[in-house]
């Protein structure tokens, strides 16, 4: 008897313990800059810090990094959503300094091979949908409508938490909408208000009409559809992100998104903040 209490004992303190680790276990996004202008987040876990995406100049990036406490030395690699200057522009300096490896898929990696300024010194492929780790997170990637090469969006997965990461896409497809459904986390873009885009007199109609398409980018209000979606899924937290300078503010990205979440009774269950251009964002724990 006396044994079989001392076995309990123990099993209830490991799996304390166990229950403790997993609270305890680091995974966590920053915002280090979104918008039209450029973009680049940090994802950090125990073992492992990963840039996704280098669209701010190697200049701002070393700044914002060091500003969280991390140089680039410190960094595991830098993952690629696709090949337009908003999110690549500052890696060429950024790996000449620091060769860190930069993952794409093999299409992106060769419209990146095509620069006139040079290749980058450490690309490794995977093939678009692939599933891998980097240290011990576990990135899944999946297709996304955008006028790019072969972009891309991520879940990534490290202990019991789980982001999604969505940017430069015009729709939710059905594949879309599967991988990441679960996620507690969701970095999604909020690209444009719809009415600000239409009384834009900057722009042409014919570039209107490719923001507004299927392989353009989300608005807010497609973006906050989205999110009423996942609501039964698990989701917590929703940062908005890839505000245009021209035709959004955060104010009505917040708002838009606020309202239709408040439609569907999860005003106080999902957190929401909307990334900017110019500051880092607070840290986001994952899960």
């Amino acid at each position: 008897m006396l044994r079989a209490i001392s076995w309990n004992a123990r099993e209830v303190c490991r799996r304390e313990f166990i229950e403790i680790f997993l609270i305890l276990t680091v995974f966590q996004i920053t915002l280090l800059g979104s918008g039209s202008a450029g973009n680049c987040s940090l994802l950090e876990s125990d073992g492992c810090r990963l840039l996704i995406d280098g669209g701010l100049s190697a200049k701002q990036i070393t700044l914002r990094l060091a500003s969280v406490g991390v140089t680039p030395e410190m960094l595991d690699g830098v993952l690629l959503t696709h090949e337009h200057a908003d999110h690549v522009a500052g890696l060429r300096v950024l790996c000449k300094k620091t060769p860190l490896p930069v993952y794409c898929t093999r299409l992106t990696a060769e419209v990146l091979a095509q620069d006139p300024l040079g290749l980058l010194p450490n690309v490794r492929q995977f093939p678009t949908g692939a599933e891998f780790a980097i240290g011990d997170i576990t990135v899944q990637s999946f297709s996304v409508p955008h006028d790019a090469v072969d972009p891309i969006g991520f879940t990534f997965h490290h202990g019991k938490g789980a982001l999604g990461f969505l940017t430069d896409l015009g729709k939710c497809t059905k594949l879309v909408q599967q991988r990441i459904r679960g996620v507690q986390t969701l970095v999604i873009e909020t690209n444009h208000d719809e009415k600000m885009l239409q009384n834009d007199q900057r722009r042409p109609w014919s570039l209107k009409q490719r923001i507004m398409s299927s392989h353009g980018h989300l608005s807010n209000t497609a973006a906050a559809a989205e999110l009423v979606e996942l609501l039964d899924h698990g989701l917590r937290q929703a940062i908005l992100c890839h505000l245009s300078r021209d035709c959004n503010a955060p104010e009505l990205a917040l708002a838009a998104t606020r309202t239709r979440l408040d439609d569907a009774g999860a005003a106080t269950t999902v957190g929401v903040y909307c990334a900017t251009q110019m500051e880092v964002s607070p840290v986001f724990a994952i899960g």
